[in-house]
Parts: C-alpha cells; structure tokens; sequence
C-alpha cells in the first residue's frame, strides 16, 4: 500500500519543522512564478508539495548523498496520490535539492523522462533548491516571498520580507543554490530584502 507523503515524512524524519517550512516556501515560490513568470498547474504544485516534504528523508539512511537516499525511497515506498510517471518526477525533484545539476546523458532516471518532464523536474528542482536554501539554519526566519518580473530583461527579482524588521537572515546559501532555478526557468535572479540587493 502507497503511503501519502505526509506518512512518509512522519515514518523516516525525527522532525517535521524543516520540511514544512520549506514547503510552506516552496508554494509562496510557485504561486507568484506560475502567476506572474510562466503559468504551472495544478499537479506540479503537487508535486513539489511532495518533494519538498520528503526532500531530506534520505538523512534515515545517512547524511552523504541524502538527497539520492531520499529519491530511492521514496521511489521504493511510492506515493498515494500520484502515478508512476509522476512520482519518478517527484524522486527527481529530491534528488536535486542539493549537489549536481541534472544531466540527462549522465543521470538515467532524469535522463529517462520525455524533454517535457525534464522541464518540469528542473523548474520544480530549482524552486525546491532555492527554498531549501533560504531555511538552511532551519529557524523559519522568512514570512512572505513576492516575485517581480521585469519580462524585458528577463529577470526574476525575488523579494523577501523577514519574520523580524530588523533582522535580516543570512541567505547566502540561498543566493548559491538558485543555479537549477535560472536554468529551469532560463532567467537571471536577484534575491532583496526591502531595498537591499543581495
């Protein structure tokens, strides 16, 4: 029996704090992206929903190459609510939260998918990425996520307003993993706090 993402997160993970977070991220990401950049539907927000809940499951097997650990498992365990195609997708989209870029001539699962899916896996990998790295102390310090986009010069200006005025969080792992997130959106990025560009 298929298990939902949420028993899979409960069964493999200590805590849920994290992942939550990151989800709650992700989905701030993905609303102002599919409005206002390039629309996504419904079933791609369900699948980052997804990775970004099981993206560091693989921590239960161990801390190197967790991020693969976490795409094995939850190929292994499947998931209730998606089909075959679409939960290989969601393997792939843990897989690359951290470490390699994804290469479809030397990665088989992503190499695998149709040119389609291995668009989808991208923008989705990219946003969980940048997500994953704005709560890498994993103290929930981002309230809200807006997106600007100036379409002229082709770049996403991503706009971050801190739980506290006066504190703004170190998001320099952040600005390092929004690689994956230009390539599968094909656009430059600039992350702010207020009027500060970072």
């Amino acid at each position: 029996m298929k298990l939902s993402a949420e028993d899979i997160l409960s069964k493999f993970s200590n805590s849920s704090e994290h992942p939550v977070e990151v989800r709650r991220l992700c989905m701030m990401i993905f609303d102002e992206m599919s409005e206002k950049v390039i629309e996504m539907n419904n079933c791609e927000r369900k699948m980052l929903e997804a990775a970004a809940l099981l993206h560091d499951i693989g921590y239960y097997i161990d801390s190197k190459s967790h991020n693969k650990h976490s795409r094995d498992m939850v190929i292994k365990y499947g998931l209730d609510g998606f089909n075959e195609r679409e939960t290989l997708m969601v393997a792939s989209i843990c897989r690359y939260h951290r470490g390699n870029l994804p290469d479809k001539n030397k990665h088989e699962l992503y190499g695998g998918f149709e040119k389609k899916d291995r668009k989808t896996v991208k923008r989705l990998g990219g946003i969980l990425r940048l997500a994953d790295g704005l709560d890498r102390a994993h103290l929930s310090l981002i309230k809200k996520i807006k997106i600007n986009y100036d379409e002229e010069d082709n770049i996403v200006e991503i706009m971050l307003t801190p739980n506290t005025p006066d504190f703004r969080p170190d998001i320099s792992s952040a600005i390092r993993k929004r690689d994956l997130f230009e390539i599968g959106f094909k656009c430059q990025s600039v992350l702010k706090f207020s009027d500060c560009v970072l």
